[in-house]
């Protein structure tokens, strides 16, 4: 997985090569500290790799829980609707009994 904007690897940085100059830096200096960078490099990756695998488990997470939210609505509207049909049967069926006791 590559980072956006990122120009160099692990790889890159443990092949480049630095000229020498007359008064130029210790070799052993500079490999040393290129090593260092490249574990600080590798492990900077790896842990950009788990974030992005947590944040796609979130995403499917906090889909999977906003359709459970969404789901239980349709039960309410059709308890309503069973509601709603059961008081008309209870005046049908005891009619005018039904409605004096009501009153």
């Amino acid at each position: 997985m590559s980072v956006k904007g990122v120009r160099l690897n692990g790889k890159d940085i443990l092949e480049k090569d630095f000229k020498t100059g007359m008064r130029g830096y210790n070799q052993e200096e500079v490999d040393e500290f290129l090593d260092l960078i490249i574990q600080d490099y590798d492990a900077f990756q790896q842990e950009i790799a788990r974030l992005h695998q947590e944040i796609e488990k979130l995403r499917k997470t906090s889909t999977e829980q906003t359709t459970r939210l969404r789901s239980p609505q349709q039960p309410t509207q059709v308890n309503y609707d069973i509601l709603k049909r059961l008081s008309n049967l209870e005046k049908a069926v005891f009619g005018k009994k039904f409605a004096d006791s009501e009153g």
